[in-house]
């Protein structure tokens, strides 16, 4: 299940990693993948900004801001069974629309 296209806050940078595969084995959405002896991202907007693959890269490879954004307004709003809401709407469109 993808999220909303373009708004997860995930950061990564290549040059910094050192191929360790750990963000591979945490990340519970297959956001990544290790090609040529690196981590690359499959699909940037199956993120759901859980913070996994950041708090186990000991290289600093990976940047995301967990539990923010739409990402957790769509958990949310499964958890409650109600719209999502994250508050950065204008009120006339939908989360982050």
């Amino acid at each position: 299940m993808k999220y909303l296209a373009n708004v997860t806050t995930l950061n990564y940078v290549s040059e910094k990693c050192a191929g360790c595969g750990r963000c591979v084995e945490v990340c519970p959405r297959g956001v990544f993948e290790m090609l040529d002896k690196r981590a690359a991202i499959t699909d940037k907007d199956l993120c759901m900004e859980c913070g996994a693959c950041a708090k186990n890269c000991e290289f600093g490879a990976i940047s995301v801001n967990s539990g923010v954004g739409c990402a957790a307004a769509i958990i949310n709003s499964m958890i409650t069974g109600g719209p999502p809401s994250c508050d950065c709407s204008d009120g006339e469109s939908s989360c982050c629309g």
